[in-house]
């Protein structure tokens, strides 16, 4: 009996600490709560009272109550998806929307296109435009015209001494047979190539081992100093010479001084010499010291010795004359008397400033 009453003691004290028997009728083994207790829902020791669980997120939620779970392995895309507004049906559900890159038409489509050529982005850097990766992106941005054909695909193959290439408008120069120097010719040199009477000619300043076969551009009378063009690309020497393309050339004359108002508006306007009227582009006074001024003028007539007789014509004969430009190429600060190779960008200004 006595037994008997202490077990239903101890059952009561148990009880009263939250004791309870199993499906057999005994107590748990911590003589806690039961795992399968539904009144307890802890997230620590199993059975211990008193401490919370975390409330279960469902897939779906918002981004605040994303970051308190680990979404299960598949459903982090839909989730983030949903959030940015491409959440689409679980039957339709193909992973996030990403837009599509378009696919780009086949190279070899183009006519300009050669297989044993070299590719575009490629000459256009060893031309000297930009580095390749700046020369591709100005192929797709569509800057970049090869016979006259705009190509936008990097993949594009050209033969360098056929195609005629253009970036921005500008023709950049790829065959190199065709050779482009600039003479900054002195005082008392014959502006020819070679002289039968032993006078100091073109060809005693250049290299003698050349292989091609070089000419000048134009004509400086031996007084004359300043820029001289040489090439060996005939269609180039042809249209810098013909008058139809007026090609401008700028010189600095020394002549004396003073010099009356007005002279400079009637140069402009036109003066009439003996093979017709001839007038000057731009008049500038650049310098004036004591009985001489240095004046800067603009022209582009090629007739013979025309600001020489232009300036006679006014009445203040020519001291001394540099051609100081041809186009959009200058003699800046080189030497008398030396040959320098044109760069890449002078060659394509040369070639677009007439029509190349």
């Amino acid at each position: 009996m006595a037994n008997r009453s202490t077990g239903r003691q101890n059952t009561g004290k148990n009880s009263s600490r939250g004791t309870s028997r199993g499906a057999q009728g005994k107590p748990s083994a911590r003589g806690g709560a039961s795992k399968n207790n539904k009144d307890f829902k802890g997230t620590g020791r199993p059975g211990a009272p008193g401490r919370s669980q975390k409330p279960s997120v469902k897939s779906g939620a918002n981004k605040s109550d994303a970051k308190k779970f680990k979404p299960k392995k598949g459903q982090a895309g839909k989730i983030f998806a949903r959030e940015r507004g491409e959440y689409r049906p679980d039957h339709e559900y193909k992973g996030p929307h990403r837009p599509r890159r378009p696919r780009a038409e086949p190279a070899d489509r183009l006519d300009v296109y050669d297989r044993d050529g070299v590719r575009l982005q490629k000459l256009m850097a060893q031309a000297g435009v930009a580095s390749r990766r700046v020369c591709e992106m100005m192929i797709s941005e569509g800057r970049v015209m090869v016979d006259d054909e705009v190509v936008t695909e990097l993949g594009v193959r050209v033969d360098p001494s056929k195609a005629h290439i253009q970036v921005d408008g500008v023709t950049i120069q790829t065959d190199d047979s065709k050779v482009y120097y600039a003479f900054n010719k002195p005082e008392g040199v014959i502006a020819t190539m070679e002289d039968p009477e032993g006078r100091s000619c073109i060809s005693d300043y250049l290299n003698p081992q050349r292989k091609e076969r070089i000419f000048h551009v134009g004509r400086l009378d031996v007084a004359t100093e300043g820029l001289l063009l040489l090439t060996n690309d005939g269609e180039l020497a042809n249209r810098l010479t013909h008058p139809s393309y007026e090609v401008p050339k700028k010189y600095l004359v020394q002549v004396r001084g003073p010099m009356e108002n007005g002279v400079g508006l009637e140069m402009k306007k036109g003066i009439r010499l003996e093979d017709g009227v001839a007038r000057v582009d731009e008049f500038r006074l650049v310098d004036s010291t004591p009985g001489h001024l240095l004046v800067e003028v603009t022209i582009h007539s090629g007739k013979n010795r025309i600001v020489r007789r232009l300036f006679d014509a006014v009445g203040h004969p020519v001291e001394k004359l540099v051609r100081t430009e041809m186009g959009p190429v200058r003699i800046g600060s080189q030497k008398q008397g030396t040959v320098r190779n044109l760069s890449k960008v002078e060659i394509g200004a040369l070639l677009s400033s007439v029509g190349l």
